[in-house]
Parts: structure tokens; C-alpha cells; sequence
């Protein structure tokens, strides 16, 4: 039979701000805020979580009031920094608590998501940017040996056909244009990894230095590259 869990009382000081929302968020999901603490706790490893941005302690000035309620001061009021109080199992510091809430709060909020890979996904995934690597070895050949065989100039001319993107008339300005040309689906959220990765591939065919070059690819690529990296920033 499993020991039952040890659980103790945690004050997580914050910014009254801050407090206010994780207490509505709670609300209106019909938990506590200790509830939405330890689910992020449970399904985001925790290194994430540690590398996460902390809300921090309530700036100066921030504080609340409240009556005393026992001891010899009973029944006056007191000025103290705003906190929330949680039980939860031991074993946690307060920053980490805290960055769970915030990291609680930004997926209410739709600024943070998570992302489920299923490993035919992954498998079909890592099989096209191999296709594309070795596209990309073949495209930088010496075009006297790609003249050797027609067929096969033919055959690549025709895979870049299919990956180039067509350029936009007005240029890349929005988020969905970067996604576009970089060749996101509509409305996804690529960390920086994923960005990085794609620019690589795609520079490799679209610089003007290469075979198949384009300038004006190259530059709304450049440009979707950039637009994307401040927006993961």
C-alpha cells in the first residue's frame, strides 16, 4: 500500500495582480489554486518549468491589509505583502509554484500550448528533412555532374518547383505571411528549434548563390525568419 502523500502549507508571496488572476482562474475552473499548480507540476517536466519566466515578488508598494485575528495586536489592521497560500506536497520552492501558476495562467490565456508528438508524425517528419538534405547535397553539386543525367536535373528541378513557395505581393507583415513562406501550417507555433531548422533547409534552396536561387524568395525568408524569432522571443 502506498504512503500517503505529505502535504504542507506554502506562501507564495506575489503581486496582488497576479494573486487576483490565479484566484479567478481557479474560480472559474471550480478548483483551488493549489489544484492549478499541481497540474502543470504533474505534466510539464520540470526542467521546463525552472526555465520558465518568474512573476517575481510583489513590487514595493503593493501590499494589502488585513485584521489581526489573534495575539495581542487582535482586531487591528496590518500591511503585508500580497500572497497566496497553497498546500501541496513537499518538496517544492517557491519560485517553482509560482512559475507553475504563471505557466498555468498563459495557457488560459492561449500564449502557451502543449504540443503531443506522435511518433509516426515524428518518424514522417525526420524522413522529409532527410529527402531534403539529400536534396540539398545534390543541388550544390558542380552543375557538370548534375548534366549527366537529364532525367535527374528534370527530377530535382521539379522537387524545388514543389518546395518553393510562392512570393507574396505585398511581403511578409503578419504572423500567418512568416508561416506561410516558411512553410508552417496556418495557425501553428513553431518554437525556435523548429524555425531554425526550416530557415536552414529552405536557405539552401532559395539563396541566389544556389541553382534553383531566388532573390525575392530569399529576402520575404529572411524577413518570415526574423518575424517569427521575435514573436517566439
Amino acid at each position: 500500500m502506498a504512503s500517503p502523500t505529505v502535504k504542507q502549507s506554502y506562501t507564495i508571496p506575489c503581486a496582488s495582480v497576479f494573486r487576483d488572476a490565479v484566484l479567478d482562474l481557479a474560480t472559474r475552473r471550480e478548483v483551488n489554486a493549489a489544484d492549478l499548480a499541481r497540474s502543470v507540476m504533474l505534466i510539464v517536466p520540470r526542467d521546463v518549468i525552472d526555465g520558465y519566466t518568474d512573476p517575481g515578488d510583489p513590487p514595493a508598494g503593493d501590499r494589502e491589509t488585513i485584521v489581526l485575528k489573534s495575539g495581542p495586536a487582535e482586531g487591528r489592521p496590518w500591511r503585508r505583502k500580497p500572497r497566496l497560500q497553497l498546500r501541496l506536497p513537499s518538496g517544492y520552492s517557491i519560485v517553482t509554484v509560482r512559475k507553475a501558476l504563471k505557466m498555468a495562467l498563459d495557457f488560459e490565456g492561449g500564449d502557451v500550448r502543449i504540443r503531443v508528438d506522435r511518433p509516426d508524425v515524428l518518424a514522417a517528419e525526420r524522413r522529409a528533412m532527410q529527402e531534403v538534405a539529400d536534396l540539398k547535397k545534390r543541388v550544390m553539386q558542380p552543375p557538370a555532374e548534375l548534366l549527366q543525367s537529364r532525367e535527374e536535373v528534370e527530377r530535382l528541378r521539379q522537387i524545388v518547383h514543389n518546395l518553393a513557395f510562392d512570393p507574396l505581393d505585398r511581403g511578409v507583415s503578419t504572423y500567418n505571411d512568416a508561416l506561410h513562406v516558411m512553410g508552417f501550417p496556418p495557425g501553428a507555433r513553431p518554437d525556435l528549434q523548429a524555425i531554425r531548422t526550416k530557415y536552414r533547409v529552405l536557405a539552401a534552396i532559395h539563396h541566389p548563390d544556389s541553382n534553383y536561387g531566388s532573390h525575392q524568395r530569399m529576402t520575404q525568408l529572411n524577413a518570415a525568419m526574423e518575424l517569427l524569432r521575435r514573436h517566439v522571443g
